[in-house]
């Protein structure tokens, strides 16, 4: 006997495929909040400045969310292939489906969709997450819950038991690649709070410092490259990881630092003036000392009969 879409009573729901990480979709809020918080300061801001700063704020907002969303996206590394596979342990029933893999900082996504969805009157899409400080526990699961033969084979490929030794390989490679891009972050922090001081070439270099730490990030990475790699064979097939979209995005975003705190070094060595003018630093506090010294008032009833000379007129008015 089952309820309504063939649920069966006193048995959990049917589990639902992974669709958008809560973590990722978190940060994509919380800096869209931080844009149009600043956004919404423009109209304020007259002339061409205007233009500038929606460039400045957009730029610098997109560069600090790639980095945080990079430590929590699964696809650094990924390989996808379609094949027949057995499905069940102890069965014979054949599948065909689409697996992938895909490789991120903390752990792995193994996915399986089915060639059409439905077959043996079972709904095939499943995406499983696999993190590396809890592989052992989670495989330990993975078996409880009969999952299908061909995600049971790709996580047994990331335990210390296998011979593969694919764990020790992303784990240290992913835990360096997080710490370097934590560390871009706060160099993209402190280079934010220099571009609202008069030191804009020392922001400059904080810009080419986040730069060089998101490159040393995608290195970290890349050292699972010169190991051998483990070959996975599902079926008759096989398939390899490869970078993927995380990887090359923070390769732009890097590129990205680097052209702009270039830039911002080379402008501040030429025409420094034009830098403060155009970030808005440096520019009042001159504009008030010229002022102070431009005007100043005497006490004629104090002064009556009495010479005063360039300098003592210098002096009383600094007093004044």
């Amino acid at each position: 006997m089952t309820f309504y879409d063939d649920i069966y009573p006193f048995y959990p729901l049917q589990r639902t495929p992974f669709i958008f990480s809560s973590r990722l979709l978190t940060i994509i809020l919380v800096f869209v909040v931080l844009a149009v918080s600043l956004l919404l300061i423009l109209p304020g801001i007259r002339g061409k400045s205007r233009l500038f700063w929606t460039f400045r704020i957009i730029t610098s907002l997109f560069i600090g969310a790639v980095i945080v969303a990079l430590n929590f996206t699964n696809d650094w590394a990924e390989a996808r292939m379609t094949t027949k596979a057995t499905y069940k342990s102890f069965s014979n029933a054949v599948v065909n489906a689409e697996i992938g893999l895909h490789v991120g900082l903390y752990g792995i996504n193994v996915t399986l969709k089915g060639n059409p969805v439905v077959q043996f009157n079972e709904t095939i899409d499943y995406n499983e997450m696999f993190t590396w400080h809890n592989t052992i526990e989670e495989y330990e699961e993975a078996l409880e819950k009969g999952l299908p033969n061909p995600i049971l084979y790709i996580a047994e490929k990331f335990t210390p038991s296998s011979p593969c030794g694919l764990i020790f390989q992303y784990r240290y490679s992913g835990r360096y690649a997080s710490a370097t891009l934590w560390t871009a972050f706060c160099c993209w922090m402190l280079a934010n709070i220099l571009f609202s001081m008069p030191v804009i070439r020392y922001a400059g270099y904080m810009v080419i410092a986040t730069a060089a730490f998101i490159f040393f990030s995608m290195i970290s990475f890349t050292t699972i490259m010169n190991v051998p790699q483990c070959v996975f064979y599902i079926g008759t097939d096989s398939f390899e990881t490869e970078y993927s979209h995380s990887f090359w995005l923070a390769l732009l975003t890097g590129i990205l630092c680097t052209l702009i705190g270039l830039l911002v070094v080379m402008f501040d060595f030429l025409v420094p003036e034009k830098m403060k003018e155009a970030f808005s630093v440096g520019v009042d506090s001159c504009e008030d000392e010229d002022e102070s010294y431009s005007e100043g008032y005497l006490n004629s009833f104090f002064l009556d009969g009495v010479t005063i000379s360039p300098v003592n007129l210098k002096v009383t008015e600094e007093h004044l």
